[in-house]
């Protein structure tokens, strides 16, 4: 339901035609695997720590952000693994992802929060089904990872 009004004449506003920008980020230990989230909200399931970006804030800063919200840790972006656009990515409606690589400062610190139920690292080659387009994610992920340290990655989900 639509509930956004005009600021100068009160009229229902329309729905936005285009996309809602949204974060992820890939929080990877080499020792631990990667950080997933249990959603407490509709689409249920496993997904990265993300969301969407708030207005007044950098794409960098809503990843930051959403990240501690979520699972209580303090993170470096390392790098951009890529922007995700496909309309049906999201069952709620059209939306695009930029997704970061990240380091977490304090992995022993990680928990549930905001929105998730819960958080915890998974093995890459042993993830549980996951949210969104998130298996997509991780699959490009393994793969940059498998081509900068050959042998780090199972063969199953590096998906050559």
């Amino acid at each position: 339901m639509n509930d956004r009004k005009c600021a100068h004449c009160g009229a229902p506003l329309p729905e936005p035609r285009n996309p809602l920008p949204t974060v992820d980020a890939v929080i990877f230990d080499p020792s631990l695997g990667v950080v997933l989230v249990e959603r407490a909200n509709p689409p249920l399931g496993w997904a990265l720590p993300g969301g969407f970006v708030d207005r007044g804030e950098t794409c960098e800063q809503a990843a930051v952000r959403e990240v501690g919200e979520e699972t209580g840790l303090r993170v470096v972006l390392t790098g951009l693994l890529g922007v995700y656009s496909d309309p049906a990515r999201d069952p709620r409606g059209h939306t695009l992802s930029v997704v970061y690589t990240a380091q977490a400062a304090n992995p022993a610190d990680l928990r549930g929060g905001d929105d998730a139920r819960s958080a915890r690292f998974f093995p890459l080659g042993a993830l549980p089904p996951l949210a969104f387009d998130h298996a997509r994610i991780l699959e490009d992920f393994a793969r940059d990872l498998g081509r900068r340290n050959p042998g780090s990655v199972s063969p199953g989900l590096a998906g050559s």
